[in-house]
This record gives C-alpha cells, sequence and structure tokens, in this order.
C-alpha cells in the first residue's frame, strides 16, 4: 500500500463522517472530559490509586451506590495512538454501568515518548492484578480497551500471570476498534512518537504472536468481543475482523460486531448512554444475558 494511503488508513480522524477531523478529536477530549468530571462529582471512587511506582502508574476506581466486596468489574484502557490521552478524561461508561452495580476502573498508564509499547503492556498486566489484589471476591473481571488501548488489553490474552502470583478473575475482553498488527503503523507518522522498530512491533503484535503460539486458549467460558465503528477506516475494519478469525480458530469464544453508523470515536463516547447498543452489550455480556 503506498505510503499516503497508509496514512490515510491509519488515521481514525480523517474518516469521521459528521465532522471534519480537527472538530472530532476536539469533541472526543471534551465529551471525556465532562463525562470524567460528572462521574467523579457523583459517584463514589477512589482516584488516582498508585498500582506501581512510576508517575504514570495511577488508577481511578468507580463504585456503585452500595457497598460490597464482590462487584464485576470493568477496567478500562484509553485510546491515542500509545502517545495521548488520559484516565483524566476517559471515564465515558462509569455513569451507565455503575448505576446497575458494575465497578469501573479507569487506568492510566506511561504513553510515548515517557513510555515505551514494552513498558505499556506490563503497566497493563500490572495494574489488572492490582485490581484482582484489591477485590478478590470480585464476579468478574471485565477489561475493555479503546483503539491503543484495545491493543494492551488483546496482549493480556498472553500474559503470563504467574510471575505476577496471582490470576485474575477475567470474563471478558471488550476490544473497541482496536489494533493487532502493529507493523502497519511503523510507516506512518503515528510511529513519530512511538519510535517502533520492526522488532518492537513484532514483539507487540497480539495477532502474530497467537498465530505463531502453540499455547492453548485459556478458561474457554472467556468472552471476547472484537468491535469496529461501521465508519472506522478498511483497515481498521480488517484488523478487527483477522482478529476475531484467528481468535476465533484457536478456540476462544470470540464475536465480531460492528456497530452501525459510528465512527472511531463516536463508538467509544456514545457509552455515556445507557441506551447504547454498545453499552447494553457490556452489561449483558458482564450479567450473562447476551
Amino acid at each position: 500500500m503506498p505510503k499516503e494511503e497508509l496514512e490515510k488508513q491509519y488515521s481514525p480522524s480523517r474518516w469521521a463522517v459528521r465532522r471534519g477531523a480537527e472538530e472530532t478529536l476536539r469533541t472526543y477530549t471534551q465529551k471525556g472530559v465532562q463525562a470524567t468530571e460528572r462521574a467523579r462529582a457523583t459517584r463514589r471512587s477512589l482516584l488516582s490509586v498508585p498500582y506501581g511506582a512510576r508517575e504514570g502508574e495511577e488508577l481511578d476506581i468507580y463504585l456503585p451506590e452500595e457497598e460490597s466486596e464482590d462487584y464485576p468489574l470493568l477496567v478500562f484502557f484509553h485510546g491515542g495512538y500509545w502517545q495521548s490521552g488520559s484516565k483524566d478524561q476517559s471515564a465515558f461508561m462509569v455513569q451507565p454501568l455503575t448505576a446497575r452495580g458494575v465497578a469501573v476502573v479507569i487506568v492510566g498508564y506511561d504513553i510515548a515518548p515517557r513510555g515505551t509499547l514494552d513498558l505499556m503492556v506490563d503497566q497493563a498486566a500490572r495494574s489488572i492484578v492490582f485490581v484482582q489484589k484489591r477485590f478478590p471476591s470480585n464476579k468478574g473481571v471485565y477489561l475493555c480497551g479503546h483503539s491503543a488501548g484495545a491493543h494492551l488489553v488483546s496482549m493480556m490474552l498472553l500474559a503470563d500471570w504467574t510471575k505476577h502470583g496471582v490470576t485474575p478473575n477475567i470474563k471478558g475482553l471488550f476490544l473497541v476498534s482496536g489494533l493487532y498488527d502493529l507493523e502497519p503503523v511503523l510507516h506512518t507518522s503515528e510511529n513519530d512518537a512511538l519510535g517502533m522498530t520492526l522488532e518492537d512491533a513484532r514483539r507487540n503484535s497480539p495477532q502474530r504472536l497467537l498465530e505463531a503460539s502453540r499455547v492453548p486458549p485459556g478458561d474457554p467460558a472467556l468472552r471476547i468481543l472484537v468491535l469496529v465503528g461501521q465508519h472506522d477506516s478498511p483497515e481498521f475494519h480488517l484488523q478487527s475482523r483477522e482478529f476475531y478469525q484467528l481468535l476465533h480458530r484457536r478456540g476462544w469464544k470470540a464475536l465480531f460486531v460492528e456497530i452501525h453508523d459510528v465512527d472511531h470515536f463516536e463508538i467509544i463516547w456514545n457509552l455515556t448512554q445507557t441506551d447504547y447498543v454498545l453499552t447494553q452489550m457490556i452489561l449483558d455480556t458482564i450479567f450473562q444475558e447476551f
């Protein structure tokens, strides 16, 4: 694929159908900030809880009104091409999920250039271990990631939990408009801040790692939803569909869903709405109704 076309395919804001690229990105940030401010003002919360020693290793926990030690937990990893975004503007789903008794954890991690991909993957694993230890009686840990965050979540399928001394009670993954083969990103301007080498990309590409792995899938009851927006770019569609097909071939309980009439950003910011199809899919999966 010519470099110019590759650049276009891997620039999600250029595929927004209702707004220009700049307005889309501005609206995405505004909606994230507003959702987070509302969540902090109206929900019980534990903010900027450290899960490690580095400055970026903090997470926010939003709790349902009813006190309990056995909530189901949704752990969310924000997008931003591993180089932008923050837990402080990512609490989109807190209101509708906590209203149904789900605790929501928004994870911060060290984005580029301060953080490398290897570090971010390690931080994702350690944050999940922290949550499991903090809520050992949970009714299930459900991982959700958007875009670059979906990549981090998908890498957890390859995590060696034995080295962390605890195996999280992971029951489901929601992979929203993600990237699973990082080699194409090497040839775009998105790699300027990341500074990925070919070896970095291959070491952190779950599509390639799972294709080469002989390790059988984990818990057969684990539910994996691979989701993409109708107006995501063709390359984002291809990456999601190919990753779903790989999971299906390897025996995971996976489902591929194209969310109608949303772009790369609307697919996640609409999680502020209780009646949004993806909000309902998440709740139905958590409560085993889907």
